[in-house]
């Protein structure tokens, strides 16, 4: 066998036994295990008429929306993740064990943004609600809304609303 070969099976063991080692730790403080996530990209139309494209995982279970972006330690700027709640709903969220501040954006059946709570607190379990019935919330880093100027009244554009392009 090469040297090489021999260094990158070294290296993939190291990484699975780290991984492995990850996941006993996590279960043995109670973490749940992360279910997985399929993406999709996601567009906001402000009002302003500019457009901000961003990937989102779906949570669209109730195992995916119990579980959503806790245990996170880092979001990249231009991801996110969309809770489908199937039907619209008053809903409330909130940040159990949920690592970095989020920007909520509450999203009505037609894709239309109903209300906003910006740089939630980690950590923080007081009820964050909806400002009526919803179908969906979206999870940003903190700041971006600020960041972007989104407003209520914005529209989201993604294939559980239908309004796609």
């Amino acid at each position: 066998m090469n040297r090489r070969y021999l260094i990158s099976a070294a290296i993939a063991a190291i990484s699975l036994f780290t991984l492995a080692d990850a996941r006993r730790r996590a279960a043995a403080q109670g973490m749940p295990r992360a279910p997985g996530f399929a993406r999709a990209n996601l567009t906001i139309e402000s009002q302003t008429g500019r457009r901000h494209t961003f990937t989102v995982e779906i949570a669209d279970t109730d195992e995916r929306r119990t579980y959503g972006l806790m245990f996170r330690k880092v979001l990249p700027g231009d991801h996110g993740m969309i809770f489908d709640f199937q039907r619209d709903q008053p809903v409330s969220m909130w940040m159990r064990n949920t690592l970095i501040p989020l920007d909520m954006l509450f999203i009505a059946r037609d894709g239309r943004v109903v209300n906003i709570h910006e740089r939630a607190i980690p950590h923080d379990e007081t009820a964050i609600p909806s400002e009526g019935p919803v179908r969906a919330v979206l999870e940003l880093n903190g700041g971006t809304v600020a960041r972007l100027g989104l407003k209520p009244g914005d529209l989201v554009r993604h294939a559980i609303f239908r309004n796609a392009p």
